[in-house]
């Protein structure tokens, strides 16, 4: 089986970037995922940089924090904060040409790192909302990487990083016994979604999820890999 750790949330503080790092020199993180509004971006992109080996992706964002586009009056209120949040399936359908401009910004932003894209994920997995099926398809077809599996791609196949995505890996269900749950599932190959951090005041301030994040690091820096596991 083939098995991707990634982790979410790369430049979102400074601990979530060092805790990422750490997860990756000193445990079995391969890949991450980089917001390109995080509050430490500029000091992740220079993490990455100095670890070559860390592949990065892009975590899309649509329900946190501001714009990089300016001008958009539907998905973001007067100060460019993103309207929608975690809630968005109760929420009206976006403005899909907004959408698209917010993350071709986010995408371009990227580039201009001049890191490799490695894939294509997202916050709050809003790139499996019904609705921007499409737009996501076009975007990884024209940056030419594959995207986290969704349920809502799952009958595009060719487009997606692994086939399968487990979400387990959070919460109670940050455990040492992992490759055992692992084993049981019929996927090829799975990308097993963590988000390993040092908590600092900025990860309080912004995220309710943070003492967790401390035990997932600790859990991903301890994980024995078994012979069956080719990490990807």
């Amino acid at each position: 089986m083939k098995v991707l750790f990634n982790a979410d949330d790369y430049g979102l503080t400074k601990g979530v970037t060092d805790g990422i790092i750490t997860a990756h020199t000193k445990g079995v993180i391969s890949s991450t995922t980089l917001m390109m509004n995080g509050l430490a971006v500029d000091y992740a992109i220079d993490q990455a940089r100095k670890h070559p080996e860390l592949k990065v992706g892009i975590h899309l964002v649509l329900t946190w924090g501001k714009s990089l586009r300016s001008g958009l009056k539907q998905i973001t209120d007067t100060q460019g904060t993103f309207r929608y949040k975690n809630t968005y399936r109760e929420m009206e359908v976006p403005d899909l040409l907004e959408v698209e401009a917010e993350w071709r910004a986010q995408l371009e932003a990227f580039q201009n790192t001049g890191l490799s894209l490695h894939h294509i994920d997202s916050h709050h997995h809003v790139h499996g909302w019904e609705p921007l099926r499409e737009l996501v398809l076009t975007l990884a077809k024209e940056y030419e990487v594959p995207v986290r599996y969704a349920p809502s791609l799952k009958q595009h196949s060719s487009y997606l990083l692994t086939d399968m995505l487990w979400l387990e890996f959070y919460e109670d269900g940050i455990t040492s016994n992992l490759f055992d749950q692992l084993k049981n599932e019929n996927a090829t190959s799975i990308e097993v979604m963590t988000h390993p951090a040092f908590v600092d005041d900025a990860l309080r301030h912004e995220s309710s999820y943070t003492l967790k994040r401390e035990e997932e690091l600790e859990v991903l820096c301890s994980l024995q890999v078994p012979e069956w596991v080719e990490l990807l």
